[in-house]
């Protein structure tokens, strides 16, 4: 369901974090409700793809569903 996103016990103690990365889906979301754009968030993390940012979204989503 969340291609995107991991969840590892050895990365970030277990928190979800952008595949591949050590970058952490709370993070990202925070970053936004800030008021930082998708555009301001590749800026400052070159390695995330504008899908990964809107799976960071998607994520939080679902855990807002529970």
């Amino acid at each position: 369901m969340h291609e995107r996103i991991s969840v590892d016990p050895k990365v970030c103690h277990g928190q979800a974090c952008v595949k591949g990365t050590r970058i952490p889906v709370h993070q990202i979301v925070a970053m936004l409700a800030n008021g930082d754009t998708i555009e301001d968030l590749i800026e400052e993390y070159p390695s995330l793809e504008r899908e990964d940012i809107l799976a960071c979204l998607r994520y939080a989503a679902s855990l807002a569903e529970e």
